[in-house]
């Protein structure tokens, strides 16, 4: 008989925050900005701690430039070339301290990640990403990068168990990774959800943040999909001038899955279009005032400290919603 874990577990569709007594007057008094010292890299971290994760369409360059003006982070997918980064550091000095490097275990990955970071050395962060986090060969691979790079702070994951959390914090890494979508259409973000619960901190709105961000700035991606089909302000798939809004989840479909051992990763769906992304970003944030401000947290170190979840049965109200 297999081993079946009956303990409950919550989802953040289970819970709500009970509100407490406050002092905070205005959301403007509430401190996002957090530092952190990293346990390998010996490196500090000022900032707002969202990151924009380093999948093809959402860790850009276009949207990093957007998300360093508010202090928050962006990976940087893994296909850039070496030139693309030279050309965009050459404009963008100031954001390549709110960036992270890209790399899967693969040695081409790797040979175009010592480029890049030899090349810009104000690059000091590195993401390790996987699927699978558990294997013995992505442990090893962290190994040998810390062991390359020792004063770089290490992101590595995928992972959802403490047990492997801790493993790759003792192998070199910094930030771990955590979290895969239930299913196939996976809900990758700044937030991410694990197959049985959500991570600790992670946000129930993971999935419509990744969404929103996903649709900033319309690209092809190196397999020829494109994330909104859209050429001189027009979508191909419709011919609605300036609505670029239909999205490729998940663009891995064509790499590998005719290699007769992977299957495709993703679903396609169409997503609005939601506007520039400094927008979104700006609603995003001032959500997490408005949290802190409920619980009487002046700063977002304080957030946890501060908040009790109560159980409840339903948690949005679902009149009114476009599907009902």
């Amino acid at each position: 008989m297999p081993h079946i874990d009956s303990d409950i577990k919550l989802d953040f569709k289970d819970v709500l925050l009970r509100p407490k007594r406050s002092t905070l007057k205005s959301r403007s008094e509430v401190d996002l900005t957090r530092s952190f010292s990293f346990r390998n890299s010996k490196q500090m971290y000022t900032g707002i701690p969202i990151i924009a994760a380093n999948m093809d369409t959402v860790g850009t360059f276009e949207m990093a430039k957007v998300l360093c003006k508010f202090s928050l982070f962006t990976a940087i997918h893994k296909h850039y070339s070496l030139q693309q980064w030279k050309e965009f550091a050459s404009q963008n000095l100031e954001c390549l301290e709110h960036l992270a490097a890209s790399s899967g275990t693969g040695s081409s990955d790797f040979e175009q990640l010592e480029q890049i970071l030899e090349a810009l050395p104000q690059v000091k962060y590195i993401c390790l990403d996987v699927a699978n986090g558990y294997s013995e060969h992505f442990v090893e691979f962290v190994k040998d990068v810390r062991k390359r790079f020792p004063e770089h702070t290490i992101m590595a994951g995928n992972v959802v168990t403490g047990e492997m959390v801790e493993e790759l914090i003792l192998s070199g890494a910094d930030i771990i990774k955590v979290g895969i979508g239930p299913g196939k259409l996976l809900y990758w973000g700044p937030w991410a959800t694990a197959p049985v619960a959500h991570a600790p901190g992670a946000l129930h709105c993971s999935r419509d943040v990744l969404l929103r961000l996903r649709v900033h700035h319309p690209q092809e991606n190196r397999s020829g999909v494109s994330t909104a089909q859209c050429r001189d302000g027009v979508c191909r798939r419709c011919s609605w001038p300036q609505r670029p809004h239909h999205l490729r989840w998940r663009l891995q479909l064509s790499w590998g899955c005719g290699q007769g051992f992977r299957a495709s990763e993703g679903k396609t769906v169409a997503v609005p279009f939601k506007g520039d992304v400094e927008h979104t970003v700006r609603d995003i944030l001032g959500g997490l005032r408005s949290t802190c401000t409920y619980v009487g947290a002046a700063k977002l170190k304080e957030l946890s400290r501060r908040t009790t979840f109560i159980r409840v049965t339903q948690q949005v109200n679902p009149i009114f919603n476009d599907e009902s």
